[in-house]
C-alpha cells in the first residue's frame, strides 16, 4: 500500500505523517460508530439493548490510547508479492475512509512475517523498519534490509530498547517485541491444547495472553459463543496483567482465579501441608465419586400406580433393573435420579398399552410426577447435597472409611478428618481445599459447563483435584497451560507437565519450551539458576538474550535501615522497584520504611511516577516483575516454607523478578547452595 505523498526527503517526517494520518482514521472510525442510530433497526427491546451493547464495546475498543503507539513496525514486500506493497504493523485495525488499510492487525496473517522473517528466510520481505517511541511520539526508526545479502544479520538495538524499557503502572503488551519461537506458540491452532514450560522472564505470560488475543482474532465468532477465561495465581497478578488485552482490543475476556471458580462456600479456615496434600490428591476424585453414588440404593417392594380405577403394577425386580441400567451409564448423578421417573413411567405406559390403551406424553409426563413414583425416586436416588456431602465425609470417620478403603491409607483417612465436626455448612471453617472437593462433588451431580479456551497461568502450583477442577471448564474447548516446574512453591506442586495435563483431562497435549530469557539480566538469571540442580535438576536454565547484563549487587547487612538505603539507592533509578522479602518479615520492613518517610504500595495497586515503591511478601511475587528489585534475607524466605525445596523455589521466584538490577541484602548467612 503507497503512503500518502509528502513534501521531504525526510524519512521520519513521512512516518510521522502516516503515524497522525493514521491516529485521524482511527477517530473517524470511532465517529463512525457513535454516530450510529439504531432506533429503527430493532426490532423490538432486547434486540436494542444488544446491539447497544455491541455498539458500546465497538467504541471501547477503537480507544486511541495517547501513550500506546498506533503502529511499531512496517513490512515493505518485494515485488511480485503482495503487489509490492507496504504494510504499517499496530495493535489493531485502521482504514480510511476509502476503506483501504493504514494499519495492519499484528494478528493478521500479512503480518506473521514481521516476527518470523529473517535473513534466512525473508519471507518475500525486502525491508523490516522497527519504530521507536518516547511518551507516545514517533522519534525513531531502523531498518533491516532482509533481502540484501551484504547486510549481516543484526541485533535490533530499538527491540533490544523496548524490551528493556522501564515499566511504571500494569503488565504492558509485548506486540513490538515478539520472538519467532513467541510467535509460533502465540498463533497455534485453537483445536489442541498447548502447554508452555518457560523459565524467568521468557514472557510465557505475556504469550499466553497474545494467545487469546490472536484466537479471538481468528475465531472470533466461535469464541463469543463458548467464551475465554484466563486463571491466574491471585488477584494481585491478574491486577497486574489486566491491561494487557484491552490494550489490544480485547475487552470481552474475563479473569478469575482457581479460587474463585470452585466458590461454593466462603473459606474461613486454613489446612496444614500434609493435610492440604490428601485433599489435593488425584484419589480424593474416586472417594468422592464411592460417597456420591453411595446415597443410590436398589428398590426392594414393587411399585403400585392408581389412575381412576386401574392400578398399575412394576415389580421390585424390574425397578431394579431400571436404576442398574441408569448407574451403568456414563451420566451425571442429578441427570439420572431426573431420568429415573420417567423410566418408571415408560414401564407403566407399557402396561396400559397392553391392556390397550393409547397413552400418550402428557400421561408418561403425569405418571412420573404421581406420588408412588416421586416416593420410590426418593427412597432410591435421593438428591445430594455436594457440601453437605463433603462436610460429612470429613466429620464422620467411619462414612469417610467405607469410601476411602483401598484408596487412602488410615493416616490420610485421619488427616483428613476434622478434629470437631461442624454442626452445618454455614458454620464449617472450610479452606480453599475443601472448595475444591465441593466442586468436584458439584461436578459428579451436574456437568460442569465448558469455554472454548482457558488460559492457567502459574499452573506447576495446582493440585491434582484443582486442575480437574480446571479441566471441567474447558472439557469441550481447549487450553494453554503456563508455567516453570522450577517455580512450584507448594507442597503439591507438580513434578512433571505430562502429570499436570492428565490430570486435567487433556493427556498427549502438546509441551513447548521457551528458553530464551528477554526480561531478567544475564547475571542475575546466572546467580539465580545456581539453585536449580538443587529444587529442579534436569530444567534448562534460561540463557538470557539481553546484551545488558544488569545491575547486581550483594549488600551485608544485620539492620532494617540498610534495606531501607537499598530501597533509596533503588529509587534514584527511572522505573519501578520492588521489596520483596519473607512473609514475616513484612510489617517490621513497613515500619521501617514508614519512619523513613518512604511511601509504598501492596502487590497489585498500580505504580505511578509519584509512588514507584512496592513492599512484596515472597508469597505474592510469582508473575510480577519491576525494573529493580531489593531482596531481603534470602535465608528468610526459604525458612519460611514448610521444606527446603520449596524455600529455595521461593527464592528462586524472588530473585527473577528484576528486569534491569538486584541488590540483595542479608545479615544471616546466605543459603548454602548460592
Amino acid at each position: 500500500m503507497p503512503t500518502e505523498a509528502v513534501p521531504t526527503d525526510d524519512p521520519l517526517v513521512r512516518e510521522r505523517t502516516h503515524l497522525s494520518a493514521s491516529r485521524a482514521a482511527l477517530r473517524a472510525m470511532r465517529e463512525e460508530v457513535e454516530a450510529l442510530d439504531i432506533k429503527d433497526v430493532t426490532a423490538n427491546w432486547v434486540n436494542s439493548i444488544v446491539l447497544e451493547r455491541q455498539i458500546e464495546d465497538r467504541i471501547k475498543a477503537l480507544a486511541d490510547l495517547a501513550h500506546t503507539p498506533l503502529f511499531f513496525g512496517r513490512l515493505d514486500y518485494l515485488p511480485p508479492t503482495q503487489h509490492g506493497q507496504r504494510f504499517y504493523i499496530g495493535r489493531r485495525h485502521v482504514h480510511d475512509a476509502q476503506g483501504d488499510p493504514m494499519v495492519i492487525d499484528w494478528r493478521a496473517p500479512v503480518s506473521q512475517p514481521y516476527y518470523q522473517a529473517s535473513k534466512k528466510d525473508p519471507q518475500d520481505v525486502g525491508l523490516r523498519r522497527r519504530f521507536g517511541y518516547t511518551g507516545g511520539e514517533l522519534t525513531a526508526y531502523e531498518d533491516e534490509h532482509l533481502s540484501d545479502p551484504a547486510e549481516l544479520e543484526q541485533t535490533s538495538r530499538l527491540l533490544q530498547a523496548e524490551i528493556e524499557r522501564p515499566r511504571v503502572g500494569p503488565m504492558r503488551d509485548i506486540v513490538a517485541t515478539i520472538q519467532p519461537e513467541q510467535d509460533e506458540i502465540v498463533r497455534s491452532d485453537l483445536s489442541g491444547t498447548l502447554c508452555v514450560q518457560g523459565g524467568p522472564g521468557t514472557g510465557k505470560t505475556a504469550v499466553g495472553l497474545h494467545r487469546v488475543a490472536y484466537l479471538l482474532y481468528a475465531h472470533r465468532e466461535r469464541l463469543a459463543r463458548t467464551g475465554t477465561l484466563v486463571i491466574g495465581p491471585n488477584r494481585s497478578f491478574l491486577q497486574y496483567i489486566e491491561q494487557v488485552l484491552p490494550a489490544l482490543g480485547e475487552l470481552e475476556v474475563k479473569q478469575a482465579t482457581v479460587d474463585d471458580l470452585v466458590a461454593h462456600v466462603e473459606v474461613r479456615g486454613a489446612d496444614e501441608a500434609a493435610t492440604a496434600v490428601v485433599k489435593g490428591d488425584a484419589r480424593m476424585a474416586e472417594v468422592l465419586r464411592r460417597a456420591v453414588w453411595s446415597h443410590v440404593t436398589l428398590p426392594k417392594e414393587p411399585l403400585m400406580v392408581v389412575r381412576g380405577s386401574r392400578r398399575w403394577r412394576v415389580p421390585a425386580y424390574e425397578l431394579e433393573e431400571i436404576v442398574r441400567e441408569l448407574t451403568e451409564r456414563d451420566i451425571r448423578y442429578g441427570a439420572a435420579r431426573e431420568a429415573l421417573p420417567q423410566r418408571i413411567a415408560h414401564a407403566v405406559l407399557v402396561r396400559m398399552e397392553q391392556a390397550g390403551e393409547a397413552p400418550d406424553d402428557r400421561v408418561q409426563n403425569a405418571v412420573a410426577r404421581n406420588a408412588a413414583v416421586k416416593a420410590v425416586v426418593k427412597e432410591c436416588w435421593p438428591p445430594v447435597e455436594p457440601a453437605k456431602l463433603v462436610l460429612r465425609l470429613l466429620g464422620d470417620a467411619e462414612f469417610l472409611a467405607e469410601h476411602a478403603e483401598g484408596v487412602l491409607s488410615e493416616e490420610e483417612q485421619k488427616l483428613l478428618l476434622w478434629a470437631k465436626p461442624a454442626r452445618s455448612v454455614k458454620t464449617a471453617k472450610w479452606s480453599a481445599a475443601d472448595t475444591v472437593l465441593i466442586d468436584e462433588v458439584t461436578d459428579l451431580v451436574e456437568r460442569t459447563p465448558s469455554l472454548g479456551h482457558v488460559v492457567l497461568d502459574e499452573a506447576q502450583d495446582l493440585s491434582p483435584m484443582q486442575y480437574r477442577a480446571v479441566g471441567r471448564r474447558c472439557t469441550t474447548g481447549s487450553a494453554t497451560i503456563l508455567g516453570d516446574l522450577a517455580q512450584g512453591t507448594t507442597p503439591w506442586a507438580t513434578e512433571s507437565w505430562e502429570t499436570a495435563l492428565a490430570h486435567l483431562g487433556k493427556p498427549g497435549s502438546r509441551v513447548e519450551e521457551l528458553t530464551a530469557g528477554f526480561r531478567v539480566p544475564s547475571e542475575v538469571i546466572a546467580y539465580a539458576s545456581r539453585l536449580l540442580p538443587h529444587m529442579a535438576p534436569g530444567l534448562a536454565p534460561v540463557e538470557s538474550v539481553r546484551e545488558n547484563p544488569g545491575a547486581f549487587e550483594i549488600r551485608g547487612a544485620t539492620s532494617d535501615a540498610a534495606v531501607v538505603s537499598a530501597c533509596v539507592d533503588a529509587l534514584g533509578n527511572e522505573g519501578s522497584i520492588g521489596l520483596i522479602a519473607a512473609d514475616a518479615r513484612i510489617a517490621p520492613l513497613a515500619e521501617a520504611l514508614r519512619a523513613a518517610g518512604l511511601s509504598y504500595l501492596s502487590p497489585g495497586e498500580e505504580t505511578t511516577a509519584e509512588s514507584r515503591l512496592t513492599l512484596v511478601p515472597a508469597s505474592l511475587a510469582k508473575g510480577l516483575e519491576y525494573d529493580y528489585v531489593v531482596l531481603d534475607e534470602p535465608a528468610a524466605v526459604v525458612d519460611g516454607e514448610p521444606d527446603e525445596r520449596t524455600g529455595l523455589r521461593r527464592l528462586y521466584v524472588a530473585l527473577t523478578r528484576a528486569v534491569s538490577g538486584l541488590t540483595i541484602v542479608h545479615g544471616a548467612p546466605l543459603p548454602g547452595q548460592l
